[in-house]
């Protein structure tokens, strides 16, 4: 995907430090609340947390140039080195935040993404300094005339998932406060703004990865009748794609988190009918939601999730669709089994040399960790459906939007020309629903003649539910573990050492996937038999 900006490079950060300390270190912060007025020439309508004009133009250059930040080996912007030279200390990580509330626009596909990136690779914020910020955003959305907008609200619920996700445990659990609960909770309602209602439930599923959160906030829910919830997955199934991805992402709560008596889980009331190809749960990443289905995915951690589909092809002509619910970056488009997930460094699909992909938010082709520039059509809109032919007969890969074609692909094929699978990787917060011909194709290509997956493939039973994840560990903990079972799958027999190393005690398919050791780290050049 490009360099995901995951990693604090000191050397740049130090030449930052002095010139912008100095900018925070005698700056004292308000104690204020939402309805603070900063300026008496601020009206009740344009209301703003105290920054700095310096901060607010670092970060929308951050948000500005993102997009184009394309090699895995390339440093961050200079604007994003600064902004983690001011967050060092504690006033300039507060107004670092604070601007990113205010100036981050709503419609921006990036916008949420530059928030969890920004905040990732900031220091770890002190208990109090995040004591403190909780404090100043009294969550409250109106007090006497005064109100902050819709986009404010909805940077606030991204920065409090993002730090409940990054301080999980005891520090969580303190900034969870009865005040930030009632205000998550209160959003999940339909005359709430649809973003607002979005990124308070993804606060609430952050918060919940601590134990004792998630039991304070089931219980909040619970006092609500009915459950909020049970409303919002409704829109599950919507054509309105802000409300489709707040119904997934309530269905995914209900499953997962918040379990309710009585009610059923999803995968126990879909209809799988017709449906022969899906994702493959068993070949994802870890972060990466896949809807009760099968088609349908979704990604709302910081790290870059990718899974494959469950049909492998090794000749002929094969299209699938992909339907567009997020604007954001997503590559979509083929990969083998010898394609490699490496979520938490930000390589997927099109990040080796065994897969390709398209990107339509920054209009690129990937393939190898490199990327290409693809087209100057605009970017790639909510309902817009990418088209995904595979031709081996002429080795090549056509992507399309809305039945047009784009220029054909065919760097990946110098690598391997068999073995494919449809696949995907997501940033963070994007949605996309797959169609693997169990329905009609709405832009079928019409130059020639393809297959589709659907009318090929099939799945067991068993094999088409996608289970919650609590249940599908409940499961592999039960399960009977022979002695020679692959340490990493617990399926196969271990059946290969690692060389040079000499470690063993991994099955040929897991094998296949390793680039280094998993127990020390070296290099792997040869998988060999292991005899012993």
């Amino acid at each position: 995907m490009g360099n995901c900006l995951c990693k604090d490079t000191p050397e740049e950060l130090a030449a930052y430090n002095e010139q912008n300390h100095a900018e925070t270190e005698n700056t004292v912060l308000p104690e204020f609340s939402v309805g603070t007025v900063v300026s008496s020439n601020m009206s009740s309508t344009t209301f703003k947390f105290p920054t700095s004009a310096n901060i607010d133009k670092l970060v929308l250059e951050t948000l500005g140039v993102i997009g184009s930040l394309v090699d895995n080996e390339q440093e961050p912007p200079p604007a994003m080195l600064k902004l983690h030279s001011i967050a060092d200390k504690e006033d300039g990580w507060i107004q670092v935040v604070s601007s990113m509330v205010n100036v981050i626009p709503m419609h921006n596909p990036l916008g949420p993404s530059v928030i969890t990136l920004l905040l990732d690779d900031c220091p770890l914020p002190s208990k109090e300094s995040v004591m403190r910020l909780s404090h100043m955003f009294q969550l409250s959305q109106k007090l006497g005339n005064i109100q902050i907008s819709a986009t404010q609200q909805r940077n606030i619920c991204v920065v409090l998932g993002c730090i409940a996700e990054k301080l999980a445990g005891p520090s969580s659990i303190a900034i969870l406060s009865d005040a930030t609960l009632d205000y998550l909770v209160s959003n999940l309602k339909e005359d709430i703004d649809l973003y607002v209602v979005l990124y308070s439930l993804i606060a609430l599923e952050k918060f919940a990865q601590t134990s004792e959160n998630k039991i304070t906030i089931k219980k909040r829910l619970m006092e609500e009748k009915p459950n909020p919830l049970l409303k919002l997955e409704e829109w599950a199934t919507e054509n309105h794609y802000v409300r489709r991805q707040v119904g997934f992402c309530a269905r995914w709560c209900l499953d997962n988190l918040f379990l309710m008596d009585g009610r059923k889980y999803s995968h126990d009331s879909v209809d799988m009918t017709g449906i022969n190809v899906m994702l493959n749960t068993k070949d994802v990443s870890e972060y990466l939601k896949i809807s009760p289905n099968g088609l349908e995915a979704r990604c709302d951690a910081y790290s870059f999730e990718s899974v494959r589909c469950t049909f492998q092809v090794d000749s002929g002509i094969w299209y699938y669709e992909t339907l567009v619910i997020t604007t954001g970056v997503m590559q979509i488009g083929w990969a083998t089994k010898e394609s490699t997930f490496l979520n938490h460094e930000g390589y997927g699909i099109g990040d080796d040399e065994f897969s390709l992909a398209y990107d339509g938010c920054r209009r690129l082709v990937w393939h190898n960790a490199k990327s290409e520039k693809y087209h100057e059509r605009p970017c790639w809109k909510a309902g817009d459906i990418l088209g995904c032919l595979l031709d081996l007969n002429k080795l090549e890969i056509v992507f399309s939007i809305n039945g047009v074609p784009l220029k054909p692909c065919v760097q990946v094929f110098k690598t391997v020309q068999s073995g494919f699978f449809a696949a995907a990787s997501f940033m963070s917060f994007q949605q996309c629903l797959f169609n693997f011909g169990n329905v009609p194709f709405q832009y079928p290509p019409v130059d020639r003649a393809f297959q589709k997956f659907n009318d090929y493939a099939t799945l067991k039973p068993e094999d088409k539910v996608v289970l919650p994840r609590h249940i599908y560990l409940d499961q592999l903990r039960k399960v009977s573990v022979t002695e020679d079972s692959c340490t990493l799958c617990f399926d196969q027999r271990a059946s290969v050492r690692l060389l040079p190393c000499k470690h063993r005690g991994f099955c040929q398919t897991c094998s296949n996937h390793l680039v280094e050791c998993p127990m020390c780290r070296a290099e792997i050049k040869i998988i060999a038999p292991d005899n012993t």
